[in-house]
């Protein structure tokens, strides 16, 4: 993999408004940066990042199948425990998941390892799935890349099929988020347009619309009953928030399903790591109140509260030295503690690859830089292709 300077495209900007990514430029600074982009050869994406993308996918249902039937582990992931039986019920009906993305350290030598598993409420999906393949076509067709480059991205059509198997007709899905966010509003606009190409009706919510009826059941804003949500809103906010407790009636099917709490609880790494110790895609993790603290010999780990969004409350450790941290409100569930490996540096930028998964299977990257090795919400989206 390299990174390699290229020439953006002079009406880049017009063309995401177009598109309706209005959110390429957050608060004055660059979101989408085309001033660069990341090359691969075929052999690094399968090999490298395909292929280990597809067998955790495998080991973190290895994980959820283990979380629902072991006595005390969803309590150990600080999940509710009025909840539970909606997490065992959800997993052991099959209910579908749609899409989520396995952060990792590349580049920087070895295999990918695991950073974290963005399970319920990833975002960065529009401009993975199309603003980023527009990117690639238009700079070939402008000789700025070799005819013949390809893209590590299936995603679009991966969702549209999904969608397609969800078994949600004649019924409508209903997207809700936190409209006045413009990414969060964006990315829900994608989806709904994927499931349109689906064949469904779709429904625009926000989250504070949602209503409920007199027998339990989930409204919209003409009061009619919503049967399929998807929501891009973290399941752990839902289980501790008063409305909440309407979810415990299971009379909607949630997109993420609720066993999506054990994926998108940083507990997920220290047990990957205890159940597929020595992996070559992990990185060693424990919970942090493990007794003898393991980790006492590793010259630096990076401590992650279990749930956690956006870089928030995150520290890398070296000793006793706190060498780079993020603020936030997250951090009273507990903590998790992951081996520390650093991530590709090329001149002041930290770079980290998403790799999505759609409906389990291995579907694009995406790739994020920081000038800190904490990657956060206006970390900037860097394009990539496969060199032919």
């Amino acid at each position: 993999m390299q990174r390699i300077a290229v020439e953006p495209r002079a009406d880049w900007q017009s063309q995401a408004e177009a598109q309706g990514f209005v959110f390429h430029t957050m608060y004055g600074a660059p979101y989408w940066d085309e001033t660069r982009a990341y090359s691969f050869t075929m052999a690094e994406i399968e090999a490298e990042i395909e292929d280990p993308t597809a067998a955790l996918e495998g080991m973190s249902y290895a994980v959820v199948e283990r979380a629902v039937n072991e006595p005390g582990l969803l309590d150990r992931l600080r999940i509710p425990a009025e909840f539970h039986d909606l997490v065992r019920a959800s997993w052991r009906r099959g209910d579908k998941n749609l899409y989520g993305r396995f952060d990792f350290a590349y580049g920087a030598g070895g295999p990918a390892k695991l950073l974290e598993y963005n399970a319920d409420t990833p975002t960065a999906l529009f401009e993975s799935a199309v603003f980023q393949w527009i990117w690639l076509e238009q700079m070939m067709e402008r000789g700025a890349l070799p005819k013949g480059a390809d893209q590590f991205n299936s995603l679009h059509e991966r969702l549209i099929e999904a969608f397609k198997r969800f078994g949600i007709a004649p019924n409508v899905l209903h997207l809700a988020a936190i409209t006045s966010s413009a990414e969060d509003r964006g990315t829900v606009e994608y989806l709904a347009d994927c499931a349109i190409q689906a064949g469904l009706k779709t429904v625009l919510i926000d989250m504070a619309a949602i209503g409920v009826d007199a027998s339990g059941h989930f409204t919209d804003l003409d009061d009619a009953v919503i049967t399929h949500l998807f929501k891009l809103y973290p399941w752990e906010f839902m289980v501790t928030e008063p409305f909440g407790r309407h979810l415990l009636a299971d009379r909607t099917a949630v997109i993420e399903p609720a066993w999506k709490m054990v994926l998108s609880n940083k507990g997920l790494l220290p047990l990957l790591w205890e159940m597929f110790p020595g992996h070559p895609n992990l990185l060693p993790a424990w919970f942090a109140d493990q007794p003898g603290e393991p980790w006492q010999d590793l010259e630096a780990v990076v401590r992650k509260p279990l749930f956690s969004r956006e870089g928030a409350n995150v520290e890398i450790r070296k000793g006793a030295a706190i060498v780079a941290a993020t603020d936030g409100e997250y951090g009273a569930e507990g903590f998790v503690v992951q081996a520390h490996t650093p991530l590709l540096k090329v001149g002041d930028d930290y770079a980290v690859l998403g790799a999505w998964v759609v409906a389990g299977q291995p579907a694009g990257l995406g790739i994020r830089e920081d000038a800190s090795p904490i990657t956060k919400d206006l970390s900037r989206f860097v394009p990539h292709f496969i060199a032919p």
